[in-house]
């Protein structure tokens, strides 16, 4: 780890823009020297996008940059790559990936999506049942994938396939770095019950990989799944934000700029909504902290939960606020969005749109059970089919 200090750094960015104006430097050109410059992500290793300096000090080249009135890389567009493959490909990548990969990534050159549930395989993911069969240099593979945001404008995708179906389900899989362009790959939109597809169903038929873009060993899939999923929970829940920002600022602006919605009761029952959005945004804060010092672990899961069941309360309060006003919806119209955007919508899209946060990034369900088993260290859940081979499971 580095030892540069926040002054150090704060130099650092300032000669970085005495050479690249940001007023008059092309937006990819000055992204891609940034990322040069180390200055994309502080905590990556040297040549990847970082200084290898801790993670916290990231928030100084942010301000110091906003300051300057720098672009940013549209993180809410290119958010899976940022908060998914790129960890994971750090992690399990080797050089000629991480090099391959990780700036193109970061500059939005290349938009990631996530090839990992199933129609068969969703809260299971472990029973999935795409195949990857070895052909000499290169992995043929076969099968159905779903719920996959931005299939439609994404390059690359993160993917797990079963490699060996004679293993049990856990064992037999292997990650895979999947062109979106390839010959056999087919996206189709599904629409979703605010009447957008902001979703997609993904076929895969006798697509080829290379055994180069494989990340981790064969076999390891599982483990290489399980960091993803852990920094995707971080992303979606642990997002660093300020005081009343998201659903419960818009709530309670609307509660400020209307008062004869008032009443005692949805006065109390803001009240307490408002401190447990706080509570979680706080812990959310607390949860970025120690990924500066390790890797996600389970706790992340809770944030998660958490988020996902505050986002409905405060939707569904916000309809009742808004009384028979809050029962129009005039969204009805077939988009294919980049980005799912809870602000600036109406309040029928946010409370339809947040039906889907106790399902993606893992069921609430599934959180549950992470935080009972490992946090809470509760007996675990009898699992018969833990060490049956996949083939032999009932499907």
């Amino acid at each position: 780890m580095s030892t540069v200090t926040a002054e150090e750094l704060r130099e650092r960015v300032r000669a970085f823009l005495a050479e690249h104006d940001p007023a008059v430097e092309d937006r990819l050109d000055f992204l891609r020297a940034r990322f040069d410059a180390g200055l994309a992500w502080v905590h990556y290793p040297v040549g990847l996008g970082g200084l290898a300096a801790p993670r916290q000090l990231q928030q100084v080249v942010d301000a110091e940059l906003e300051a300057a009135g720098a672009p940013d890389n549209d993180p809410q567009r290119i958010g899976i790559g940022l908060g998914m493959a790129a960890p994971t490909i750090l992690k399990f990548g080797h050089d000629e990936q991480r090099r391959r990969y990780l700036r193109p990534l970061w500059t939005g050159e290349e938009v990631w999506c996530q090839l990992f549930s199933e129609p068969g395989a969703g809260s299971d993911l472990a029973a999935l049942s795409t195949r990857a069969v070895r052909d000499g240099d290169e992995w043929v593979l076969d099968g159905q994938k779903v719920w996959t945001s931005l299939a439609h404008t994404a390059r690359f995708a993160i993917l797990v396939a079963r490699t060996d179906p004679g293993l049990p389900k856990h064992k037999g899989l292997t990650y895979f770095l999947c062109d979106m362009t390839d010959p056999g790959v087919e996206v189709r939109p599904l629409r979703q019950i605010t009447g957008e597809a902001e979703f997609n169903e993904v076929f895969l038929t006798g697509v080829r990989i290379p055994d180069s873009q494989r990340l981790g060993e064969v076999g390891q899939g599982w483990q290489v799944a399980m960091g993803t999923l852990m920094n995707e929970r971080v992303a979606i829940g642990g997002s660093n934000t300020a005081r009343e920002s998201g659903m419960i600022g818009v709530v309670a602006d609307q509660w400020r700029q209307h008062p004869e919605l008032r009443t005692p009761g949805l006065h109390d029952r803001l009240l307490r909504l408002w401190v447990e959005a706080e509570a979680t945004r706080l812990t959310g804060l607390r949860l970025r902290q120690q990924l500066a010092v390790g890797s996600p672990g389970p706790e992340g899961s809770a944030v998660k939960l958490a988020f996902a069941r505050l986002n409905q309360q405060i939707s569904g309060f916000e309809l009742e606020l808004l009384g028979e006003a809050g029962l129009t919806y005039d969204d009805w119209t077939f988009r294919r969005p980049d980005t799912t955007d809870f602000t600036s919508r109406s309040a029928g899209y946010r409370y339809l749109r947040a039906k889907g946060n106790s399902i993606e990034g893992g069921t609430s369900e599934v959180l549950r059970n992470i935080i009972a088993e490992r946090i809470l260290g509760l007996p675990a859940e009898p699992r018969t089919d833990k060490d049956v081979p996949w083939k032999e499971l009932p499907r």
